[in-house]
Formats: C-alpha cells, structure tokens, sequence
C-alpha cells in the first residue's frame, strides 16, 4: 500500500476526471483541504466557468474517495517548522509537506514550483501514480 498526500489542486484534478484512483493507495490529506476545495469549487461557480451542478458532483466524488483528514497538533507543529525551515510566508502548504513527513510516502501536487521545492525536503509523485 502506498500513502499519498494529495493538495488541493490534485483533488480537483481527480474530481474533474472523476479519475479511478488504485485500490493499492490511501490518500491522505489536511483537513483544509476540504475548506481549500469547497472555496475554489464555488469561485469556479461565481465565475461561471463550471456549473452548480457539476460542482456539487465533483464534492459528491472527492467524499467518496475516503481521503483520510488530519490536522492535529503534532502536523500543526511541524507545519510550523517546516515552513521556518523553508522561509514560507505561512503554513498552509507545510501542512501538505508536513503530513507527507509524517505519514506518507510522497506528495501529489500539480503546481510545478511546489513540487520543486517540497522535493527538496519529501518524495514527491506524479498525477498518473494514483491512478487505476
């Protein structure tokens, strides 16, 4: 069994494909993932460049998935360091780095520059490793 931690964007891109993850993965997150999810959701509805519908499909998916939430004390305190470590502006995406320290066996992000500079620190994986 492989443990990936997924952001926000990556969760996004499976619910918009409403790809077929491997059985052999768990996916682990933040719990602000859910928040960060929900608010890029609705942007995307204010901006009319996706549906009420769909979006509210797209959540549908991402519940299913059994992503499993974290965010207790102990990923909150190495989210702080890390992003000490790192000269970050705040900790929301050390929590994603963090909790792939801590319990996973890489990160799955979409934005190049993240995963360059998570990659000096965690492993790091492609999109196409979580699939089916």
């Amino acid at each position: 069994m492989t443990r990936y931690v997924i952001g926000p964007d990556t969760a996004l891109r499976l619910a918009g494909q409403r790809a077929t993850v491997a059985k052999a993965h768990r996916l682990l997150a933040p719990t602000l993932l859910r928040s960060q999810v929900l608010a890029q959701l609705y942007a995307e509805v204010q901006a009319q460049r996706l549906g009420r519908a769909d979006a509210r499909g797209q959540l549908d998916y991402l519940r299913r998935l059994q992503i499993r939430l974290l965010g207790d004390r102990a990923l909150q305190a190495a989210a702080w360091t890390l992003a000490e470590e790192l000269g970050w502006t705040d900790t929301f995406v050390a929590e994603y780095v963090a909790l792939t320290r801590l319990q996973a066996d890489a990160l799955v992000v979409q934005d190049e520059a993240l995963r360059a500079a998570a990659s000096r620190v965690i492993a790091v994986a492609r999109y196409e490793d979580l699939l089916a």
